[in-house]
């Protein structure tokens, strides 16, 4: 017999607070205590985009072939393209149950813009353009939606320094979500229901400096020390009101797609290959400067990154890219010689750095797409990546494009809440288990190319 699942998607919510600080949380908290639940390693990398996907599909970003939000055109210098809906080749769970007559809806779950026909019911997530795009399916919701509730919010402004603003945009989105939820809940057909909310992650980069005292820009009793805290309470008391609208033997996934700690600070990557002498400006970059807009004497160059939560580094290859530099010949000796460089970087006081530095061809069981010839998280990620030039400094006290806080943390949280089997079972998982979980739940069967096991 099929059972109906809702996955209660909480972005880039961490289990420092989920799990750690449950009892400021009565509605997780009771999920907690009867239900699995542990600490969730996210994919590689812990990127929202293909973190989604990862844990929707039971494939790896390899098998998607999705690295992050941007990725390189090939082998261009200059082109790059976006992942949207259409980049996910491989079916989803709520492809699988519509292919059995089971109906799904699904709000904001990343990537979902455009809207992609599904056996039910879609809201676009935080990549819509805006409300005057199509961003439903059926296309009539939208109409629905907004007859009965008014524009629809997909995402805030959050990288900015007016906290007071972005605050107000946060709940302002999160309660409006979580009236058309209900509504959607209550009046459509599904099985499954799944839902992200995008305002845990945008709250977190904006006030982790506030909430966290080892942040290095922390200030003890600011205003905003409590503003994580108070919206996951709110939060935690909108997922309750919700899920009185939920059938009581509806099996249960809170679940983040990867979790969130302190930015140290941002490392400059491509200053950094300037000084290796890897990378040969044509002129001196402006403050801020964009890599693409950046005139590069590719003749000289043999590689160059991208900024983000981790850096993607190219290579500059004979016969590869169109003035390519490295012969192929010598394309490993050169790859593992640079990675063997970012290894060994040190902090901007000496410290030593834990710096992973990944072969994506090495990396994953099968490669798709466009991918990077390096993917480094510096300082297992503390250390955000930036991309852009003229800072005269490879290390930043801060984000190089826009205020922001928090970094991604590899290991995110979950927990799965069965009415059926309420034994609280502390245990630790990876992010491809959670599709065959969602599926075994459900009563459908896990196909054999899903690498994951189920949280049994």
């Amino acid at each position: 017999m099929r059972r109906k699942l809702m996955v209660i998607g909480l972005d880039c919510a961490p289990p420092e607070i989920v799990l750690d600080r449950r009892d400021e949380l009565p509605i997780l908290s009771r999920m907690i205590a009867g239900g699995h639940h542990g600490r969730m390693r996210s994919s590689d990398p812990p990127i929202t985009i293909p973190a989604w996907m990862v844990m929707a599909t039971g494939k790896d970003p390899g098998r998607l072939g999705l690295y992050g939000f941007r990725h390189r055109n090939g082998y261009t210098y200059d082109k790059m393209w976006i992942a949207t809906s259409q980049s996910v080749k491989e079916p989803a769970v709520w492809d699988i149950l519509g292919a059995q007559g089971g109906p799904s809806v699904l709000v904001s779950v990343p990537p979902s813009y455009p809207p992609r026909k599904i056996a039910g019911n879609l809201i676009g997530c935080f990549i819509t353009p805006g409300a005057d795009k199509e961003y439903t399916y059926p296309a009539g919701l939208k109409a629905e939606i907004e007859d009965r509730f008014g524009p629809y919010p997909f995402d805030v402004v959050f990288r900015t320094e007016d906290r007071d603003k972005i605050l107000q945009a946060i709940y302002d989105m999160t309660a409006k979500r979580f009236e058309v939820m209900t509504w959607l809940a209550k009046t459509k057909p599904w099985d499954l229901f799944w839902f992200v909310e995008i305002g845990v992650d945008r709250i977190q980069h904006a006030f982790w400096k506030f909430h966290d005292a080892t942040h290095h820009l922390y200030e003890p009793g600011h205003k905003y020390e409590r503003a994580i805290m108070d919206y996951y309470k709110f939060l935690d008391e909108k997922i309750g009101g919700l899920l009185e609208a939920v059938p009581d033997d509806t099996v249960l996934l809170a679940v983040s797609d990867h979790g969130a700690k302190r930015m140290k600070g941002a490392f400059c990557v491509n200053e950094w290959l300037i000084e290796q002498g890897d990378l040969v400006l044509k002129e001196p970059p402006k403050r801020g400067a964009n890599i693409e807009k950046t005139p590069i004497d590719w003749s000289r160059t043999r590689a160059w990154g991208w900024g983000g939560y981790y850096a993607r580094i190219f290579l500059n290859v004979e016969g590869r890219e169109p003035q390519g530099t490295i012969k192929p010949e010598d394309y490993e000796a050169e790859r593992e010689a640079l990675a063997e460089r970012l290894r060994a970087i040190r902090g901007p006081q000496g410290e030593a750095w834990a710096t992973r530095v990944i072969k994506p061809n090495e990396f994953y069981p099968e490669l798709r797409g466009d991918y990077p010839d390096l993917m480094v998280y510096f300082d297992d990620l503390y250390w955000r990546s930036a991309g852009t030039l003229g800072w005269g400094a490879v290390y930043l006290a801060e984000n190089d494009t826009g205020p922001d806080d928090a970094v991604h943390a590899q290991e995110g949280m979950y927990i799965l809440y069965d009415p059926a089997d309420r034994t609280s079972v502390r245990r630790d998982v990876d992010i491809l288990d959670l599709a065959p979980t969602i599926l075994t739940r459900m009563g459908l069967a896990v196909p054999a190319d899903m690498r994951g096991r189920p949280v049994l």
